[in-house]
């Protein structure tokens, strides 16, 4: 029988050095130099550069795997647009998430109109498996012109939230780590490596973010034990008895993975 060859295969670190760091560079708020004086601290020289290819490579197929492990979309879409500068110019970035908080999408366009509102609608409809029952957003027009052209969303009911309560507008409250990041980056460059990061970030960093205020000490353990292991098999990693970096090895059930957001 052929062998397939490992996901790392000609690269000469580890497969767990290499997916720490596509870990800790889409969950916190840390550059590629910052990654770099980690990893050195622990015994590892690799370069900022290194590190950015491995982002390049490796992240966009790691968010695949969290958000196909994940639960399934919630029955409501919460759906907002922001203002992002790209090169001094105003783009708009459009998200999508349930009434769990979760992100189901994004995509990053020049225009608000119709046509830019009816491209996003689509690319929600064909990464869930399921219409929704409900969609909430603000009083922009282009909705409601783009959602009557869908013949899937064409009977969905559809909620505009007034503008004195966008501060409850679940779609606004998700822009808030994004914001966090670009001011930590000093802003977007390129839009198309923005779409390319932030449809890595949003998946990654929800996938550890664990609503730690609303579990007990014990549970928040537990549940952040088991999206640690699913990680580890996300990335494709044989979890040694030593590793570089002495991980404790968790003994969490995969079949919890239902509690996996």
């Amino acid at each position: 029988m052929k062998k397939t060859k490992s996901l790392y295969h000609g690269h000469r670190f580890p497969a767990s050095v290499i997916s720490q760091a596509v870990r800790w560079y889409f969950r916190f708020q840390l550059s590629l130099r910052d990654i770099e004086e980690l990893l050195f601290e622990r015994g590892v020289v690799v370069s900022h550069e290194s590190i950015r290819r491995w982002t390049d490579k490796f992240g966009a197929g790691f968010a695949r795997q969290v958000k196909t492990a994940r639960r399934q979309p919630g029955s409501t879409w919460h759906l907002d647009e922001m203002f992002v500068t790209q090169g001094g110019e105003p783009w708009l970035l459009w998200r999508a998430v349930d009434e769990h908080g979760i992100e189901l999408d994004i995509l990053l366009q020049k225009r608000r109109d119709k046509a830019a509102a009816k491209r996003f609608f689509k690319r929600v409809l064909a990464g869930c498996s399921k219409v929704p029952k409900k969609i909430v957003t603000d009083q922009l027009r282009s909705y409601p012109a783009a959602k009557a052209e869908i013949p899937e969303l064409v009977n969905v009911k559809h909620v505009f939230v007034k503008a004195c309560a966008r501060v409850n507008n679940r779609a606004e409250n998700s822009h808030q780590s994004t914001r966090e990041r670009e001011r930590r980056m000093r802003g977007f460059r390129l839009p198309e490596r923005t779409q390319s990061f932030l449809s890595c970030f949003g998946p990654i960093r929800q996938h550890f973010a664990l609503k730690r205020h609303l579990l007990r000490a014990s549970l928040y353990r537990k549940q952040l034990a088991a999206r640690f292991e699913a990680w580890r098999l996300f990335t494709g990693i044989v979890q040694a008895a030593s590793t570089v970096f002495s991980d404790t090895t968790v003994r969490a059930d995969i079949s919890s993975r239902g509690t996996v957001t």
